[in-house]
């Protein structure tokens, strides 16, 4: 079958198209609805200009190059993208970065303190709490602020409260086994500050 060839004129705006995308761009004419937000993450301040509907993990990742925090599912389900806001573990990905102006962030990043590592980090290290390891940073996240929440008084707690964040390898029973192991050593060191 004969097939003739296409007739049709090049349009007269594709160079101009080619020309306008290889020209570098400021950041408020990629970002015509940026808005100003101001965070602190792990202890650094940041002043930023986000599209108000950026997600708190698009920005950690995509911005601040924070790749610790790990996008999973993006709805909330499996919480690798768990991390601390004012102390209080979120997911992330459900979180808009405007509506945390002012907050302050910790990522698994930010656990680590002087060259030595969190408690929790060191308990998963410990326990072997970890397989491929795409889930650990949401993990350890939650695990500090359960443990800071202070609500788990036995293993089925821990568990039942890390019930959010999920192993597609199954290391579930050492997560319980390295989270339960920090907060027993908090349990005794809180009782001992009693007695004093």
């Amino acid at each position: 079958m004969h097939t003739a060839p296409s007739t049709r004129a090049p349009r007269p705006h594709s160079t101009a198209r080619k020309h306008a995308d290889t020209e570098p761009r400021s950041d408020t004419e990629s970002l015509p609805d940026a808005v100003p937000v101001e965070l602190t993450v792990n202890g650094t301040h940041h002043a930023l200009r986000v599209e108000p509907w950026t997600s708190l993990l698009d920005l950690l990742r995509e911005q601040l190059q924070l790749t610790g925090t790990k996008k999973g599912c993006d709805h909330g389900q499996c919480g690798a993208c768990t991390v601390l806001v004012n102390g209080t573990r979120i997911n992330a990905c459900l979180a808009l970065a405007v509506s945390h102006d002012g907050a302050d962030v910790t990522t698994v990043e930010g656990l680590a303190q002087d060259g030595a590592l969190h408690p929790v980090q060191q308990a998963f290290i410990e326990h072997d709490a970890f397989q491929c390891g795409y889930c650990t940073p949401g993990q350890v996240c939650s695990a500090v602020g359960l443990l800071a929440e202070g609500h788990a008084q036995c293993r089925d707690d821990v568990r039942e409260q890390m019930s959010g964040n999920l192993c597609r390898c199954g290391a579930y029973v050492n997560i319980a086994n390295a989270v339960e192991a920090v907060r027993r050593v908090e349990c005794l060191r809180n009782r001992e500050g009693d007695d004093v």
